[in-house]
């Protein structure tokens, strides 16, 4: 097929990031608008000078730097889409984060019509064996990166704060609990299920656990349900229903708030990891509530189902969007402090 020859725009945008020292052929122009990415030709400058935007180079820039052959940019693009916060990238947003939550039923064959609802017995009883289905073929993961940290730092004499709930939240017997509340939600699993899941594999303080047994239980007993408050009170539906309900400039909101927070934990991780770094990000309740359970976002579909998992938690979750924001700030704070000489590097 004949290609539309390139416009002088293109050609001058290709020009300014070679100048830039990358590369982005005219076919990657018109690629990366076809995405959504970049925006039309037509809004590439300004109209006063003609000139070439300076945010329309810089966007280009960094897609350049970012594009590999035979490579997505992977939830990067998101990013884009979440800055430009328009109706059509609000809805190409929503979109893959809906198609990223379903991933785990598509490779256990299961679609979301599957999942029967109701309390009836039939339907719990299917719900139970989809959630088996889902954890065919599991990899075990023996170790987060909390414990990752932790035997490192201790083999070589470093000190970290002391953990205050699981030992690794990818434990089996909460995967499999998981499971079942992907499919059923809450009311699949009773509280003392739940609370045998957390206490067989819980490293924290005893009493908070009991802190937190015994809030449920009052609860109950008052008629209230404190389940209910859950992000997974619903199951995987419930986030679906939450993605496709969300307001759009919310949905914008959310991705960029946990887009920026991945990339800046990823840019310490890299560059400051040391002790006392370690120490301010774990002594948090944000280290286990969103670094242990989504926080890490590497490029591929692991780090599209982090981002995703983050973004139903800001939209569900009370205090957990603020929490995040003030996180990010604490992160920013420590990025910017200056680097000494002498660091005690893990």
């Amino acid at each position: 097929m004949t290609r539309t020859p390139p416009t002088a725009a293109e050609l001058a945008l290709a020009a300014e990031i070679d100048r830039l020292g990358l590369t982005a052929t005219c076919h990657q122009l018109e690629r990366w608008r076809a995405k959504r990415w970049l925006a039309p030709t037509d809004q590439w400058s300004d109209p006063a000078t003609s000139a070439l935007r300076p945010d329309i180079v810089h966007r280009a820039a960094w897609l350049a730097a970012l594009s590999r052959p035979g490579r997505g940019i992977s939830w990067i693009g998101w990013t884009f889409w979440a800055i430009d916060d328009t109706e059509q990238t609000a809805a190409l947003l929503r979109q893959a984060l809906i198609r990223t939550i379903q991933l785990p039923l598509r490779r256990a064959g299961i679609t979301l019509d599957q999942i029967p609802q109701g309390d009836s017995d039939a339907a719990f009883d299917t719900r139970q064996d989809l959630a088996e289905r889902l954890l065919r073929g599991r990899r075990a993961i023996g170790r987060d990166l909390d414990g990752l940290l932790r035997a490192h730092a201790a083999s070589a004499g470093i000190t970290l704060p002391a953990p205050r709930t699981v030992s690794n939240p990818f434990d089996t017997a909460l995967v499999r609990t998981g499971a079942r509340l992907l499919m059923g939600g809450t009311a699949d699993v009773n509280p003392e299920e739940l609370t045998d899941a957390w206490r067989s594999v819980w490293t924290g303080p005893p009493e908070h656990l009991d802190r937190i047994t015994a809030a449920h239980l009052a609860a109950d007993h008052a008629g209230d349900d404190l389940r209910a408050l859950s992000p997974l009170a619903r199951g995987l539906p419930g986030w679906v229903r939450a993605l496709q309900n969300a307001d759009a400039h919310l949905l914008c909101e959310a991705v960029r708030a946990c887009t920026k927070a991945s990339s800046t934990l990823a840019k310490l991780l890299m560059e400051r990891a040391d002790a006392g770094m370690l120490t301010v990000l774990m002594d948090d309740v944000m280290w286990d509530h969103w670094v242990r359970a989504g926080g890490i976002a590497p490029a591929g579909r692991l780090g599209e189902a982090a981002i995703t998992l983050s973004t139903v938690q800001y939209l569900l979750v009370p205090g957990w969007a603020e929490d995040l924001h003030r996180y990010q700030d604490r992160m920013d704070r420590l990025l910017a402090a200056p680097t000494t000489q002498h660091r005690t590097t893990m």
